[in-house]
């Protein structure tokens, strides 16, 4: 993202679409207060710059059928760089894995993973996951319910902070 500052404006969009990214264009403006031409222009450059990746629904994934959720904390034998991105592409290639992210501590990755059931969850375990290249040990966490499940982020202490720095 070269050079671009986000004003109140843009913020004020990015913080429109993240709670409902289907809404018109029409819509958004009146929300922001702007008219309709200047809006979709400002849409389309925070999509260029990147703060805007896509658009996508929330689906219910109990309802779909999927009513296992785990984290798995996985350690590898190795850190070399290499090997970090061969285990990263490993798991961006694995449906059940819905996140994946590198860590610093302990442990070098943790997984959010999904599955219908705990059995299908324990093949993936079992054939795939623990028997990856570079896996030293996985410590799994079963989610038994989920209190808060927030996308995006915080705009008001983006705003709190840009009020502070006026």
């Amino acid at each position: 993202m070269p050079n671009f500052k986000l004003d109140p404006i843009d913020r004020k969009i990015l913080a429109e679409l993240q709670g409902d990214g289907r809404m018109t264009n029409v819509e958004l403006s009146r929300r922001v207060g702007i008219s309709a031409p200047p809006c979709l222009r400002r849409v389309r450059t925070l999509e260029e710059n990147g703060f805007i990746r896509g658009y996508h629904a929330e689906v219910n994934a109990r309802e779909l059928g999927f009513e296992v959720q785990v984290f798995a904390m996985v350690s590898l034998t190795s850190q070399a760089e290499a090997a970090l991105s061969a285990f990263e592409a490993r798991a961006r290639a694995w449906p059940l894995v819905r996140e994946c992210h590198m860590l610093n501590g302990e442990i070098d990755f943790i997984l959010k993973c999904v599955a219908p059931d705990l059995s299908t969850f324990q093949s993936f375990l079992t054939e795939q996951l623990t028997a990856a290249e570079n896996v030293a040990s996985v410590k799994t966490s079963l989610v038994i319910r989920n209190a808060k499940d927030e996308p995006g982020v915080p705009f008001e202490v983006i705003e709190a902070r840009a009020a502070m720095d006026d």
